[in-house]
């Protein structure tokens, strides 16, 4: 037999004036920061933002300029387009002028890359390969001095550099550029700490046990382990090298031997001379031209520079 359901007051209050008006409002829970996840900040956004601008208002101020004339550089904005689009007269006016002066000054930048940085990064893995696998008397004092020529800059060793090339009459030489190059202490530390990190001792040791030598062991089992490190390496000293200004600057007085750098800074410097041709379109588009081969190189070897940066960092 049931009775009567009987309700406590509350709860009968509660009903009934939920049955006679709206329904409570639930609070919207806070959002909590989910683990992993980074948190938004908006100042630093914002400088990335002006990190970005900064970076890219000369890219595109070089790039909108190359497509004026002469004449449309000084009657137009620096940031817009001129009515008269001569970005293929440009371009092709560049490589004739002077009788094709600047295919030489290209060719001459892509030797002293070839040379020079090739060779600082050759040098710098077989440097950094053997200094942190081996374990020799004096390998302290190595590391010393590596970090001490990394603070050392490249401007404080010009001259005492052109005063031994000069004893040597090599000065005014292709070579007076390249050997210079040769020689990469970032580079050398740079490998020295990648190596570290990506080799195992126990995977030489059973490549050593398997019988095989030092040479073999180093191409076939250490080179491809260290393939980031050394397109990062090779990004940097190629950078250099092909920016290089102030060592060519002090080494080379042959026109027919400068690199980019100076070629161009050449022809910018003919309208201050007596009689000189202003020709600031086509150092602009010359300008445009010598950067296209670093920004195709950083793009296609992105990959290998971004894990060459990031190893080492974290710690298994």
């Amino acid at each position: 037999m049931t009775g009567p359901v009987t309700t406590a007051p509350g709860r009968s209050a509660t009903a009934s004036s939920g049955s006679s008006g709206s329904m409570p409002r639930l609070r919207t829970p806070r959002r909590r920061h989910v683990p992993g996840r980074p948190r938004r900040s908006v100042l630093l956004t914002l400088l990335t933002g002006l990190v970005l601008l900064h970076s890219l208002l000369p890219l595109a101020w070089l790039t909108i300029s190359a497509t004026k004339s002469q004449q449309g550089l000084t009657r137009s904005f620096g940031l817009w387009f001129d009515h008269d689009f001569a970005l293929w007269h440009n371009i092709s006016e560049t490589f004739t002028y002077h009788d094709g002066v600047f295919t030489r000054w290209l060719l001459n930048t892509l030797l002293y890359v070839v040379l020079g940085a090739g060779g600082a990064t050759f040098l710098a893995v077989l440097g950094g390969y053997a200094l942190a696998t081996f374990d020799f008397p004096g390998r302290r004092a190595v590391f010393a001095v590596v970090i001490g020529a990394v603070a050392v800059p490249g401007t404080a060793l010009a001259v005492p550099t052109f005063l031994m090339f000069s004893r040597m009459g090599l000065t005014n030489t292709p070579w007076a550029v390249v050997i210079p190059s040769l020689i990469s202490p970032f580079g050398l530390y740079l490998m020295w700490v990648f190596a570290t990190e990506a080799i195992p001792a126990e995977l030489l040791e059973a490549a050593r046990i398997d019988g095989a030598g030092e040479t073999r062991a180093f191409f076939q089992v250490a080179l491809p382990l260290l393939a980031p490190g050394i397109v990062t390496v090779l990004l940097f000293t190629t950078v250099a090298t092909w920016n290089n200004y102030f060592l060519p600057l002090i080494m080379i007085k042959d026109p027919d031997w400068y690199p980019l750098t100076l070629g161009l800074n050449s022809w910018n410097a003919q309208a201050a001379t007596a009689g000189g041709e202003a020709v600031f379109h086509l150092v602009v588009t010359g300008s445009l031209i010598t950067i296209v081969p670093l920004i195709a190189a950083f793009l296609l070897l992105q990959k290998y520079w971004q894990s060459g940066l990031a190893a080492g960092s974290v710690k298994e």
